[in-house]
């Protein structure tokens, strides 16, 4: 993965596919709230009609959650979960360029519940305690093993009744995710390219 590069700027397979120049909130306190995007080639916001879905699935309020972006990017995911009333949201971005983007736009909303962590997303999560967030979100460039490789650490991450939320190029095969033993996909959805799955850990009743 390019260090030049933004974390979800991979996510498109060529460059022919350019980010919009700004992404809206779509619920919360923020609704229709527009955020400048970086014109980075291959930027990938997750869709207006993905996290509309999301967060009906998620129940459209996060009062009092914590969240966790650990490849923000835009910041769609974690600006929305804001806006929703989340304590806490922790985004994680590597690229230079693309944090600065977060944090002036976190500037313009006063968001104090944001944190935005200029970071490597693995090294991070591994410094991270098991159990301290309600949502996590992966959204790792489709062209890249880091889904798999952050899976391990993300996934104890999330508190015991917590939701994982992850969005790929392919569907979710958990029987073959080892890192995804004893979890379940709750929900699931696709639109055009991302395939977007919600899980949480089986009852061990």
């Amino acid at each position: 993965m390019s260090r030049s590069s933004p974390s979800r700027a991979h996510g498109a397979s060529s460059g022919r596919s350019k980010a919009p120049h700004a992404i809206r909130i779509i619920g919360g306190d923020w609704k229709r709230t527009p955020l400048p995007v970086l014109d980075l080639d291959g930027l990938r916001p997750t869709p207006d009609r993905v996290r509309e879905t999301l967060f009906n699935w998620l129940g459209q309020r996060l009062d009092g959650q914590r969240c966790l972006d650990l490849f923000a990017g835009s910041g769609a995911l974690g600006f929305e979960a804001a806006s929703r009333g989340a304590a806490r949201v922790v985004m994680v971005e590597r690229n230079a360029r693309a944090a600065g983007q977060l944090r002036a736009n976190q500037a313009k909303l006063a968001a104090k519940a944001i944190e935005i962590a200029e970071a490597d997303a693995l090294r991070l999560a591994a410094s991270l305690a098991p159990g301290s967030f309600d949502v996590v979100f992966l959204d790792p460039p489709f062209d890249s093993d880091l889904l798999e490789r952050t899976l391990a650490l993300a996934a104890p991450l999330v508190a015991a009744d917590g939701f994982l939320y992850i969005e790929a190029g392919d569907a979710l095969d958990i029987a073959q995710t080892e890192a995804l033993a004893g979890w379940s996909i709750v929900r699931q959805g696709k639109a055009g390219a991302v395939h977007f799955h919600l899980l949480q850990r089986e009852n061990e009743e």
